[in-house]
């Protein structure tokens, strides 16, 4: 389904504030309630709108430090791969994986509270995952732009 400027209007109106309500989204975008309702329904049900979740505060949660965190297998197989990414799904501090093309395997981006916290969950949790013979960690030293949201181009 191809998206109008009004559907692009409701998802930016979305990203900027997951928790608005349909009637200042219909407002926002130009709509009466009840069609702003339906596309918003729609766009659910299209697939659109994969969920709606609160951005929370690392440094009010004391993790004060983000790692992006390259991955190396030594070998490489299926049934590897697959046992690794089963064990980081369980593993919250990773707030994301991505399998990438390059040096690495994998890039994490990993939470920790400081770097004594990341320096252990290293050793004990990262070191010891399915496959992993080498890590090369990238330290973050400022968010210059935080996920703002997809562009809909």
């Amino acid at each position: 389904m191809d998206l109008d400027k009004t559907d692009r209007a409701i998802l930016m109106a979305l990203q900027a504030d997951g928790r608005a309500t349909n009637a200042s989204v219909a407002e926002s975008v130009g709509l009466s309630e009840t069609p702003c309702a339906r596309r918003l329904k729609r766009l659910e049900a299209d697939g659109y709108i994969e969920a709606y979740r609160a951005v929370l505060s690392r440094q009010a949660l004391g993790l004060g430090l983000m790692a992006f965190t390259q991955v190396r297998f030594g070998v490489h197989s299926r049934e590897l791969s697959d046992r690794f990414e089963r064990e980081i799904q369980a593993i919250p501090r990773i707030v994301s994986c991505h399998n990438v093309s390059g040096s690495a395997d994998y890039l994490l981006l990993v939470v920790a509270r400081d770097l004594e916290d990341y320096g252990i969950f290293m050793r004990d949790v990262l070191r010891t995952l399915p496959g992993v013979t080498a890590v090369e960690s990238m330290l973050s030293l400022g968010e210059v732009k935080r996920n703002a949201g997809l562009p809909l181009l």
